[in-house]
């Protein structure tokens, strides 16, 4: 049997209360400090239930779960359950280059709330709810040109060449301008591009963000893991990467 230990739990400065940990069955797991310190709440998610976001983009994310004890004796800790619960967000701890999502559940054997803690990199959970929320994935440039449907160098080129053409054969002024804006898109989105594949990093808003390595696992084999250079950019619905890091 895993071994149960007793965490206090805090929402920044504030404790909610106690709660027991028992890390899964495949793992061994503590918070850091033995403490389970939340920063924040995610985003509510609108379509998915949170548990199933997390394990369809880390499959072996549940690291543990933390059962709060008896419900009348811990409000805090149990409002925080009900409102993940009601809103469908979770409470998050960050643990260096992880996110540990904490997603409300209820314990099968007893009448009082638990969570499952699922940990994921940094910043991946966010961009995947907003694609499931707005039922838009996002947009991809691909400097390898690996991908079947994907934003390259190349068919950024062909892209503005075409509308370069259509534009110079047009007469009609609105048409002209709507041809040119998309032109402009191309362009800026273009030189985003190079930016990435002359660093591994971009300027978005006077912001540098530099590339952060992802583990996934081969298409090839499914077992051998491939580190490739990612940069979401969450606001622009946009993500840079290589798909063959080796290129």
């Amino acid at each position: 049997m895993s071994p149960r230990i007793k965490s206090k739990v805090f929402d920044e400065g504030s404790c909610l209360g106690e709660a027991v940990v028992i890390p899964t069955k495949s793992q061994s797991f503590q918070f850091p400090n033995n403490e389970i310190r939340i920063t924040r709440l995610s985003p509510p998610s609108e379509r998915c239930r949170p548990l199933s976001v997390l394990l369809t983009i880390s499959p072996l994310s549940v690291c543990c779960k933390i059962e709060s004890g008896l419900s009348q004796d811990q409000p805090l800790l149990n409002s925080l359950h009900f409102t993940c619960l009601r809103d469908r967000k979770t409470a998050v701890v960050s643990a260096g280059e992880e996110d540990l999502h904490l997603v409300a559940m209820m314990s099968k054997n007893e009448n009082y709330p638990c969570f499952w803690c699922c940990s994921v990199p940094v910043g991946l959970y966010e961009p995947c709810l907003a694609m499931l929320n707005l039922r838009c994935l996002a947009i991809v440039f691909d400097l390898d040109e690996t991908l079947i449907v994907a934003n390259t160098m190349k068919s950024f080129e062909d892209r503005i060449e075409a509308i370069t053409r259509r534009i110079s054969d047009e007469d009609d002024p609105g048409r002209i301008s709507g041809m040119s804006a998309e032109l402009k898109r191309y362009l800026e989105d273009k030189a985003l591009l190079k930016q990435y594949a002359e660093g591994d990093h971009v300027l978005d808003n006077g912001r540098l963000i530099r590339a952060q390595n992802e583990e996934v696992l081969s298409v090839s084999d499914g077992r051998e893991l491939i580190v490739r250079p990612v940069i979401r950019l969450q606001e622009r619905n946009t993500i840079l990467t290589r798909i063959n890091p080796e290129v």
